[in-house]
């Protein structure tokens, strides 16, 4: 099974790489690489048809629907950990600590996704990176914090890929012009 991962990322990276051009924001510093998954990420949940949001690959581990809620939670959370303060318009009321589970249909799911990929642009400018912070047991600048929000949103968007390749859905940047 993990070779089938690594084979349809791999497919699903091909076509930036072949055009010559590098995707926007790749190669931009930390935000044009967050607005590259963060683009990413909302368009292929767009894309994805509602009955596929409860698609797991296999039993016990997350479906797509919590897939997208894992990264919206955990932008939050991240950015909590880097010094911000919840509030302000892109933030919810309190986050549930089971709502992976609670939010499973596309357009809420959706909603809170770019709900929390609002609150990371609108906070990662606010965040002093040299900053010590508590994080995971260790001090650590909130840089590295946001960093690792950086890297987690990647991570999880290549899962998304392979889940909706492995449900019959094209990413939408893939797709030939």
């Amino acid at each position: 099974m993990h070779w089938l991962l690594v084979t349809l990322l791999l497919l699903a990276a091909m076509p930036a790489s072949l055009s010559g051009q590098p995707p926007e924001g790749l190669g931009r510093g930390w935000s044009g690489e967050f607005e590259h998954a963060a683009r990413q990420l909302v368009s292929l949940a767009e894309a994805t048809p509602a009955d596929k949001f409860a698609f797991r690959p296999a039993p016990g581990v997350r479906s797509t629907s919590e897939v997208y809620m894992h990264v919206a939670a955990g932008s939050y959370w991240l950015l909590a950990q880097a010094g911000v303060k919840p509030g302000g318009a892109h933030w919810p009321k309190e986050i549930p600590p089971d709502i992976e589970k609670k939010v499973t249909g596309k357009a809420e799911v959706v909603r809170w996704l770019k709900d929390s990929l609002a609150a990371v642009r609108a906070s990662h400018s606010t965040v002093n990176g040299a900053r010590t912070v508590k994080f995971v047991g260790a001090e650590v600048p909130a840089a590295h914090v946001l960093l690792r929000l950086l890297v987690h949103n990647h991570e999880h968007m290549g899962q998304a890929v392979a889940y909706a390749r492995m449900s019959g859905v094209t990413p939408p940047w893939s797709r030939e012009p």
